[in-house]
């Protein structure tokens, strides 16, 4: 045998790797309340790292924020107490792609008789859209009414204008376009961003990001390095959840 042969029979003996479909997404957590409570429990545990994740905003164990100076919002001022679990790729981007969400099922049905369908039908009716929904790679603290105001809005870069759709919250930049349905982060976000939205493609074969937001969340990432918080975060939820993140196993080693 010749030593060409040989290499090509070693390098055919190689499994290709795919990150999709090595790793999977959560299959302990099916509850979002129950995530909510993980979070508070499990994860957001060291003072050093209770802030939110776009405005670096401090709680404490029950979940009060101290807003950061200079902080202002113009709308749903009452959310503004305790922190919230925002889902960085909001459940309806995934949640759409369940017939549940779309159509209903026949187990959706309200005491009066009644059909419904969307998020509640999905919740009640699906186990995938529930363990989707409950992964706590995807959920970060936030102002309550910044996780109002960015709804289902994807990320992205917006132009420099005094765009009357803009939603500003003073000292925290971020900043929300409502007629354009789209939300630019603030820089300290946007790295954590980025690696939520490729773990969660990674995970789930239902999801799949635009070309153009693949694009822009794999510029983000280069751009704004992974933390050492992060790499710890992983390593909590990795405990609580069971499974790993991929993305973050490459950066954090």
């Amino acid at each position: 045998m010749t030593i060409k042969q040989l290499v090509l029979i070693t390098v055919a003996l190689i499994p290709t790797f795919s990150v999709a479909d090595t790793y999977q997404g959560n299959t302990t957590i099916q509850s979002f309340s129950k995530a909510k409570k993980h979070m508070q429990r499990d994860i957001y545990t060291n003072k050093d790292h209770m802030e939110t994740l776009y405005c670096g905003a401090s709680f404490n164990k029950d979940k009060y924020i101290e807003l950061p100076k200079g902080f202002t919002t113009e709308v749903h001022k009452k959310r503004t107490e305790r922190w919230e679990a925002e889902h960085i790729i909001p459940a309806e981007n995934f949640g759409r792609a369940f017939s549940e969400w779309r159509e209903g099922n026949e187990v959706c049905v309200d005491r009066k008789g009644k059909d419904f369908k969307g998020r509640k039908c999905a919740e009640k009716a699906n186990k995938e859209y529930r363990l989707m929904q409950s992964d706590l790679y995807n959920l970060y603290p936030a102002v309550g009414a910044v996780n109002a105001t960015r709804q289902d809005y994807n990320f992205g870069m917006l132009a420099k204008t005094s765009n009357n759709s803009y939603r500003t919250f003073g000292s925290c930049e971020m900043i929300i376009d409502s007629k354009g349905n789209k939300a630019q982060p603030p820089e300290r976000s946007r790295g954590m961003i980025a690696r939520t939205y490729m773990y969660f493609e990674a995970a789930y074969p239902k999801y799949k990001m635009s070309r153009q937001q693949r694009q822009l969340m794999e510029a983000w990432d280069k751009q704004y390095p992974v933390t050492k918080w992060e790499c710890e975060r992983s390593e909590k939820i990795e405990k609580v959840q069971g499974n790993k993140n991929p993305v973050l196993l490459s950066r954090c080693h």
